[in-house]
């Protein structure tokens, strides 16, 4: 809304209206103002969750060995979250672009999906909250809505990369003047680093393209439903989500401003996505929205996000990483994430192997992995065996979510390294 204000202001000569032009300027506006937001509106928030008694009910001292009672701390912190990311951007940003809309789309949708989850949790003690396949249901939707706007929509067009070699083998990278729909990706590692999904279907001929289409959108579905599971495994921890998403963030945004940026992404050898500098005001405000979270959910936490805000924080990863041509970099930038589902997919599938054997058995101590490195094995079910049950020294959590921040910050550092590293 402030965007469009100066705009006009800009059309009566006002003086300094031109800054909001800039997509740095309002990037850095973003930060401020969702950081300063989440602060100021969190502690409110959290006096608020106290009177209501909108408290965590799950989390106590048997479960940490250092006897650490989490009993009462307010719940549905994501809403913090959300607001300060909503409002920036409302204010801030480019309403009529489809790469924002579908942004906001993205954070009211999972964010409505987290709230019903924790209603359920909250108010009808219901342990196990929202049962899975709604879940699954409405992440699947929301991968489809996501990956059929990108298809249909006139706005949504890419300038593809294009090597063009001289006679003395001197190689400049230069994009296609015409915008068009494109199916292709960026590879990781690869020299000629993009792959288009209708290559894969070459063989059915003029339906390819088509065909590419349609597994695009598949992919989209599956990666939109990963990495919003993934991200609601990895918040068992004080800071553990907010700390790791907000590193993620940093760098998509990194990602997103040079895809956005015509000479930046000819020096790069990579997709221009025009429209898509949108992007890098969300991602700005997503992760000063983070990191003014952290004021309140660093150890000791004094409000958890819920499922409010971890399966939020996926989706916007995801649809983001999607956005940008960038979703097989996801494995790599978002690998602590990775590994907390897939530890949790590890051992119910290998404790289901054992059931059927007639023993109680054991991948890890306790899962997602995390809780791993917390779990004596004097907390483990009686009679069972745990396959992995080093390390014996138990780490406290504060330790165990600084680590996988530092994993994280690696693994961030690796996946920008991508655009030069081929």
């Amino acid at each position: 809304m402030l965007y469009y204000l100066f705009d006009w202001l800009e059309s009566l000569h006002f003086p300094g209206a031109r800054m909001f032009e800039y997509t740095s300027f309002r990037a850095i506006l973003a930060v401020i103002f969702a950081l300063l937001l989440s602060v100021v509106w969190g502690k409110r928030f959290i006096k608020m969750m106290k009177r209501r008694h909108v408290i965590e009910t799950q989390r106590d001292a048997k479960i940490d060995p250092f006897g650490v009672d989490k009993v009462g701390v307010p719940s549905m912190g994501g809403l913090i979250i959300i607001v300060s990311i909503l409002i920036p951007c409302l204010l801030l940003g480019k309403l009529n672009n489809v790469y924002m809309l579908l942004m906001l789309v993205t954070t009211v949708w999972l964010g409505a999906l987290g709230c019903v989850d924790d209603y359920i949790k909250i108010f009808r003690r219901k342990k196990d909250g929202l049962h899975g396949k709604f879940k699954i249901i409405a992440q699947v939707g929301l991968g489809l809505i996501v990956g059929l706007t990108l298809y249909l929509s006139p706005d949504v067009v890419a300038r593809e990369n294009v090597e063009v070699r001289t006679p003395g083998q001197t190689v400049e990278v230069t994009h296609v003047q015409k915008a068009i729909k494109s199916t292709q990706t960026t590879i990781p590692f690869v020299k000629s680093n993009n792959l288009d999904y209708a290559d894969l279907f070459s063989f059915m001929g003029k339906q390819a393209q088509a065909a590419g289409w349609v597994f695009f959108v598949c992919v989209t579905i599956f990666f939109v439903t990963l990495i919003s599971n993934s991200a609601n495994l990895n918040d068992g921890m004080d800071g553990m989500a907010a700390g790791n998403s907000a590193i993620i963030g940093v760098a998509i945004g990194i990602l997103t401003y040079v895809s956005s940026h015509l000479e930046l992404a000819r020096y790069l050898n990579i997709m221009f996505i025009p429209g898509s500098e949108e992007l890098v005001i969300f991602i700005a405000a997503f992760v000063g929205a983070l990191i003014g979270f952290l004021w309140y959910n660093a150890y000791p936490a004094q409000v958890f996000m819920g499922d409010t805000g971890s399966l939020t924080i996926g989706g916007i990863i995801a649809v983001c990483a999607i956005i940008i041509h960038k979703e097989l970099l996801i494995p790599i930038l978002c690998g602590v994430l990775f590994v907390d589902g897939l530890s949790s997919l590890f051992q119910q599938a290998y404790y289901k192997l054992g059931k059927r054997k007639g023993v109680k058995q054991r991948l890890f101590k306790r899962a997602p992995i995390h809780d791993h490195f917390r779990t004596a094995m004097s907390q483990v079910e009686p009679g069972s065996t745990v396959k992995f049950t080093k390390p014996d020294q138990l780490y406290h959590e504060a330790k165990i979510t600084l680590r996988f921040w530092i994993v994280t910050i690696v693994l961030a550092a690796i996946a920008i390294m991508t655009l030069k590293i081929r």
